[in-house]
């Protein structure tokens, strides 16, 4: 109890001391975990902003926090559909792809990421509410993920100037990371850069493809262009090979028969005439000779159909290749087309063989009457 004179003593003095030193421990405490628990919402944050910790830009330098900030091959950053030229007033269609280069080979590596685009204030940029897709923080005229995405492919717009302002320049940076909330050496990042060139700069000539839209990448080169495929894809081509074979055999082995069966019949047809002594039954003269005019032109024209075709290098498929773009899947009916034009042309002359026997008939009474 306090003392009636309303004066501390000293055991009083020593138990507020040990009081205060406890609440400060105590808020210390909360402080630090307070900090602990707001590392995960930076790692995770709505994309970087344009100033990284070195106060450089974070689209031209990079990231300072991310993989100790060091870029990485592992970060691939790829962006489709750039026009080698810009028109004005024209609304160009931009694919953003960043993905790990160990998940894009079949690996086990990080499936989340994240980018930063900015062309300067140069045009502006447009996007559909689905894309998850912000304004960067401290420059409106850029645009960053507004979440870690899980696929890492953002689809955006960009509406070229009114004006001829020149060179357009872009930077894109793009981060992959591993979704553990935490900046670490584990998450990947990389830059790229490009420009696209003013409106009348760049002459087309005689190759109309000079003006089409591009798709430029950096990261690890044996991704980009060596990617090896996994047992997956390696067991889809073979289940696919397997069932390609099977229908060529088949095709094959239906023809082969059905030819075996029509010839099978002639001849057996032309022993057993010979056999009975039967034949064609009379044709006149009149009708024999342009009956076998029409067989022999037939049999003679598809014989040099048949030649020129396998002389040709140019492969038969259907639908032909001049109708259809370019990856149709086509039949290619070569093979085949050689076998039916040489077909025709024996059972034309078979045909002729069989008018001239006609011709030679010893007339019936009533081919008489």
């Amino acid at each position: 109890m306090r003392p009636s004179n309303g004066y501390v003593t000293p055991t009083d003095e020593g138990t507020s001391g040990a009081a205060m030193r406890g609440a400060a421990t105590r808020v210390s405490l909360c402080l630090i975990l307070v900090g602990l628990l707001a590392i995960p919402v930076f790692g995770m944050s709505g994309g970087p902003g344009v100033l990284n910790g070195n106060d450089d830009l974070t689209v031209k330098y990079g990231c300072s926090c991310h993989n100790n900030g060091a870029p990485s091959d592992r970060a691939v950053v790829m962006i489709t559909g750039v026009p080698v030229m810009y028109d004005t007033n024209v609304t160009y269609q931009f694919t953003i792809r960043v993905a790990d280069s160990l998940t894009l080979s079949g690996g086990d590596g990080n499936t989340k990421a994240g980018f930063l685009l900015s062309s300067e204030g140069v045009g502006a940029f447009s996007w559909s509410e689905d894309q998850e897709i912000r304004q960067a923080d401290g420059a409106e005229d850029d645009i960053s993920h507004s979440e870690p995405d899980p696929d890492g492919t953002w689809e955006v717009s960009w509406s070229s100037p009114s004006e001829d302002v020149g060179l357009v320049h872009f930077w894109l940076a793009g981060n992959s990371v591993d979704g553990g909330g935490v900046p670490d050496e584990m998450d990947y990042w990389n830059l790229l850069a490009f420009t696209i060139s003013p409106p009348g700069t760049i002459s087309t000539g005689d190759d109309s493809t000079t003006l089409e839209t591009r798709t430029i990448s950096v990261g690890d080169y044996d991704t980009l262009f060596v990617i090896e495929e996994n047992e997956a894809e390696k067991e889809a081509d073979r289940q696919a090979a397997i069932s390609q074979r099977v229908y060529e055999q088949g095709n094959l082995l239906y023809w082969t028969s059905l030819t075996a069966l029509i010839v099978g019949a002639v001849l057996q047809r032309e022993v057993l005439e010979r056999r009975y002594d039967e034949g064609p039954e009379f044709l006149a003269s009149e009708l024999a000779y342009p009956q076998a005019i029409r067989r022999s032109f037939l049999s003679i024209a598809s014989f040099v159909i048949g030649v020129r075709w396998m002389a040709s290098d140019t492969s038969i498929s259907f639908p032909p290749s001049s109708i259809v773009e370019e990856g149709t899947r086509a039949v290619d009916l070569t093979v085949f087309s050689i076998g039916c034009a040489f077909f025709l042309s024996a059972w034309a002359a078979y045909g002729v063989y069989r008018t001239i026997l006609a011709a030679r008939s010893e007339p019936q009474v009533k081919d008489i009457l």
